[in-house]
Formats: C-alpha cells, structure tokens, sequence
C-alpha cells in the first residue's frame, strides 16, 4: 500500500495471530477456542486464507508464518501488490515480510499473490531472493487468478499444468470448519472499511445536531470553571463529566446493551478529545470484552463528527489489535489519521501493527488508578499557573508525551 506523497513505500499488513492477551499484571483472558485446520493441499490451503485475514484478497501478497513440527500458521500478513509493478516496491515488500518472519523465530513460510503474472512475479521472485539470504524456508509462492492457482515451485505439468489448476474454496471441509468456528469472510477489504466508514444522509445530520448540542455543554462547563483559583480542580470537573459518561457507556456495552441516543455518543465524542478521558477508556479495554468493545466503538467511530474522530478511531484500532484483527486496526488507523494527521496514539499504534507486533504486546498502557494518578499529579504541577486559560479547542498534552 502506497500513502500519497510519500517517497518510499510503506506496506499495510493485514493479520490475524492466535495469542493470548492480557494485561502483564492481571489475569490472562480466557484463551479462546482454537480452530486446528490440516489443509493437505495447495486448493484447501487457499480456502483458509480468507479466514485468516477475515475477507477474500484481491490484488494482494499473503504471507504466512509457519512454525514446526506441523507448520502451524503463527502470522498472517496481506500487503497490496504493487501496480504498476517495480523492482524496488517487491524488494521492500519481501524485506518487510522476511523481517517479521524472522523477528518472530520463524523458520518457513508461504505466500501466495492474488493477481495477474505480471505483478505477482515481482513480488514472488523478491520474496524468494529474501527468504534464502535470511534461512527462511520458502514453501511455496501460489498465484491466484481467475478461479485458478499456479505454483512457483512447481515444475511438474503433471500436477501444476500451464493453464493452473482449478479450485472452489466453498468446497472445502476447512473452510466450512472455520467458518463454524466464528470466523466469516467478508467479500473485500473495502467491505471491511464500510464496517466504519461515516454515516450519511439523515443519520448523519442528526449526529451533527447531536455534536453542537455536545459541544454547547462542554463550552457551558468551561465557563463555569474559567476563573477558578485552581486549575487542576477545574480541569478535573470538566473531565469527570466525560470520565462519567464513557465509563458508563463501556458499562452498558459490556453488559449487552447499546446507546439510546445520538446525543450520548456525540457528548461521548466531544469528551474524549480531553486526553485524561481516552486515556482513561484505553486503561478500561479489558480484553475479557473484546467484541463489547469493539462494537461500542465502530457505534462511535461511524457517528464521530469531523474533529471527533480519532480518539474513537484510535480506541477501535486497538481492540481490533487486541482481538488480532488487522485489517480492521488499519482501516480504523485510516478514519483516525484521516481526521487528525498528527494524532499521536493513532501514529504509534500504526507503527507497531505495521512491524507486525502480534496482540500478545496489545497490553493495557496503565490501569485506570494510575491513569489517574498521573494526571493528578500533572495537575499539581500546573496549579497556579494563572497565564494558562481552559480553552474548547485547546488541549493540554498528556504527561506521557501525547500532544
């Protein structure tokens, strides 16, 4: 994947892993049920990977991770195939493959390229060339085109004819296992993005009402703690509005429940762009929730208002991280970026998830005690300070660095 602008290219991976999470100092979640799939032929294998990324590729590199005795699948990535094709853009992405293959103790792997010959050579020779210098085992490189696969390690007509061999993946005793096993597959990856993608139309104006009204409340709150004596005790009555309400609505989702109004979620929005709050929901992202979470917060990403959306964006990313969803953790990073190029979380989550960080590392960053108390104490320090005015469009940075 290419970012407009930019000078060298920076692949996207898409990826589901199969660890455990949990915070370092908590009880480790229940370990969800593993779907233990022997695929014993190029056709099944490829009947898998859709599951493992969560929709059919297209355009696009699959490289899987393997490790021994039985070649397990420990990480999956997807990276868009360059087009036009390059040397250099094949060379990188195979190098970015290889890397992650090898930080992780991985000694084979597989690929496959969904695509036309002419762009996914580039990209199965460089994948070749990469994985010997490093003493990676390359398995196999699949093409997959029209209904048909080819194999660049295999030479034989007999089993691998010129013409490619013919394959249904809804034929396959695997893909019907995991997808008994709660793992779907959408048709694309843009059905992916859709899943928070804006609201539009009538939907979309009321969320729009709903934010102004949010933002005359917040606006109120300001006033009435403009001339305080101490700002941290101000500043700690406007966030303990927000602290309030997305702690409650974490609550309801957790518990079953939804949003009743537009206006809950717009005032949800509006309180967390103070960073005491979205720090506070990030400390709560219990991974014992991980589908409560994510469904409040593609509720919230897809009403977000413009101005409101990385926080939410940024909190799905993470959860989706959490649960080894890769795809949707970077459309997620998309919307978030997308409303604020510089939003530190958003920027940092890309960066780990794009070196192929597996969830076992999506820990909680603190609890919400310390969150708390390590604004209490940024607080005292600025107590005084009577130069520094509460501002609605003025944030103060997060004593952990975010700004």
């Amino acid at each position: 994947m290419l970012t407009a602008g930019d000078d060298s290219p920076r692949p996207q991976p898409d990826s589901r892993f199969p660890w455990q999470l949990g915070h370092p100092d908590s009880e480790p979640a229940p370990e969800p049920a593993q779907v233990r799939v022997r695929p014993g032929s190029p056709a099944e294998l490829l009947a898998i990977v859709p599951h493992l990324l969560g929709f059919v590729p297209q355009a696009s590199l699959v490289v899987m991770g393997t490790e021994p005795p039985r070649g397990r699948v420990k990480v999956t990535l997807r990276y868009d195939l360059p087009d036009p094709p390059g040397a250099g853009v094949a060379t990188d992405i195979a190098a970015h493959a290889v890397g992650i293959v090898g930080s992780q103790q991985l000694e084979a792997m597989t690929a496959v390229g969904y695509g036309t010959e002419t762009l996914v050579d580039p990209v199965a020779y460089a994948l070749r060339d990469a994985a010997r210098q490093a003493a990676i085992t390359l398995r196999d490189v699949l093409r997959v085109e029209g209904g048909r696969y080819w194999s660049y390690a295999c030479g034989d007509d007999a089993c691998c004819p010129a013409a490619g061999t013919p394959f249904d993946p809804a034929a396959s005793p695997a893909s019907a296992t995991m997808a008994a096993a709660g793992m779907p597959v959408l048709a694309d990856r843009a059905e992916v993005a859709a899943q928070v993608a804006p609201l539009a139309g009538a939907d979309a104006d009321s969320m729009r009402q709903a934010t102004r009204r949010a933002e005359r409340r917040a606006g109120q709150l300001l006033g009435k703690v403009r001339k305080s004596a101490r700002l941290g005790a101000a500043r700690q009555m406007i966030a303990a509005a927000g602290l309030n309400a997305v702690g409650a609505m974490i609550a309801t989702y957790r518990g079953g429940g939804r949003y009743a109004t537009d206006y809950q979620l717009a005032w949800i929005t509006v309180a967390l762009r103070d960073l005491r709050v979205r720090d506070d929901a990030w400390a709560r992202m219990d991974p014992a929730y991980l589908d409560a979470h994510r469904r409040l917060w593609i509720d919230v990403t897809r009403r977000a208002q413009p101005g409101y959306v990385a926080a939410p964006a940024s909190l799905l990313a993470f959860v989706a991280w959490q649960a080894g969803d890769g795809a949707l953790a970077n459309v997620a990073l998309d919307r978030a970026l997308a409303d604020d190029t510089r939003y530190s979380m958003a920027l940092l989550l890309r960066q780990v998830i794009t070196a192929g960080a597996p969830p076992s590392l999506a820990r909680l960053p603190m609890t919400p005690e310390e969150v708390a108390a390590s604004y209490d104490d940024a607080e005292d320090d600025t107590d005084g300070d009577h130069d520094h005015e509460l501002d609605p469009d003025v944030h103060d940075p997060d004593p952990r660095g975010e700004h």
